[in-house]
């Protein structure tokens, strides 16, 4: 158990589904908070998690917005840590409502910040994404500039760490590849749709990316951007594992990738590379600056220039493996 948790106010911004349950609810159930806070502005998701954690008294719901600063100001007073996952994060959408993006995702995160200095809040944790990283489009720029507010905060007041964590893709999550290839082979007889043969992902359960959520949050000193050491793999190779363990004819169809889309995912670029250290379960983004560089002296600097998904890529065993320990082969 994280001391650092023990007995303080949590507040999670945003909506995120599986990512949003998952940390209120290791929050709760092994860490002994004196409340979290969920605010949101999606009151269905509220009344279905308040459902679900009806038998905790220590958790709060409220109907708000990030892009509110005077509401957040007032909840935020007596909170201890903020972790910030309010975004609007589907690409197609943020290109067609530009403005919508940028209240949401930017001025929401200039908010954020604002509320965590007034209120000297001790620690602001940002779930950014992979996307951040050499962004194409408007939502990936969103989360870049966001990320590069979140640091910057860090000059303006010393009594609050701002750290950043990129995310990634998580198993069985709303929206992830491996339970809508399931529904597929399980239900119909049509083929699956590849992207790109040559595309590969990043892949992590869910409970483990909140436990080294979690753990960058308590080793963290503020300034850092945290990136996690996490298995990759071709798409083909993971639909191909699914379509045998189905016993299903191998059938695909290559739809191509759309104009936001990277064959594969980068997490650390050619540029981040250079102020980039390492640990044996994460890779840490440090800013352009001596005073934060010399206090991780002790941590090997990263060896390849950048971080991609076709870096070190699992072979079929090795997706097999991954997917039986996740429960995904049981059924």
């Amino acid at each position: 158990m994280y001391q650092e948790f023990n007995n303080k106010t949590i507040l999670i911004t945003g909506w995120s589904g599986s990512w949003w349950n998952e940390i209120t609810k290791q929050l709760l159930e092994n860490y002994n908070p004196k409340e979290v806070i969920i605010y949101s502005r999606w009151e269905l998701a509220q009344v279905m998690m308040s459902r679900k954690f009806s038998k905790y008294k220590n958790i709060k719901f409220i109907i708000w917005d990030v892009r509110d600063l005077e509401r957040l100001v007032e909840t935020t007073k007596c909170v201890d840590y903020i972790f910030h996952l309010a975004a609007l994060k589907h690409v197609p959408i943020c290109e067609n409502n530009h403005w919508e993006c940028i209240k949401t995702n930017i001025n929401g995160s200039k908010n954020v910040i604002e509320a965590a200095n007034i209120n000297k809040i001790w620690n602001v944790i940002y779930l950014s994404s992979d996307k951040a990283c050499n962004p194409i489009n408007l939502y990936w720029n969103s989360k870049s500039i966001s990320e590069k507010l979140i640091i910057d905060a860090n000059f303006e007041n010393k009594k609050t760490k701002f750290v950043c964590i990129r995310a990634w893709n998580v198993i069985w999550t709303n929206g992830s590849i491996i339970p809508f290839f399931i529904d597929i082979l399980k239900n119909s007889s049509k083929p699956l749709p590849i992207t790109d043969i040559w595309m590969t992902r990043y892949f992590m359960t869910l409970s483990e990316a909140i436990n080294l959520i979690f753990k960058a949050t308590k080793t963290s000193i503020g300034w850092e951007i945290f990136v996690t050491k996490m298995p990759s793999c071709h798409i083909l190779e993971l639909a191909e594992v699914l379509s045998n363990h189905y016993n299903k004819e191998f059938n695909y169809n290559v739809i191509w990738s759309r104009p936001w889309e990277k064959i594969h995912e980068e997490l650390i670029s050619e540029y981040e590379a250079i102020n980039t250290v390492e640990d044996n379960e994460f890779r840490i983004i440090l800013p352009d600056d001596k005073k934060i560089i010399k206090k991780y002296k002790n941590y090997p600097k990263m060896k390849e220039k950048k971080y991609t998904s076709n870096d070190i890529l699992m072979n079929k065993n090795e997706i097999k493996n991954m997917l039986s320990n996740s429960w995904f082969l049981n059924g």
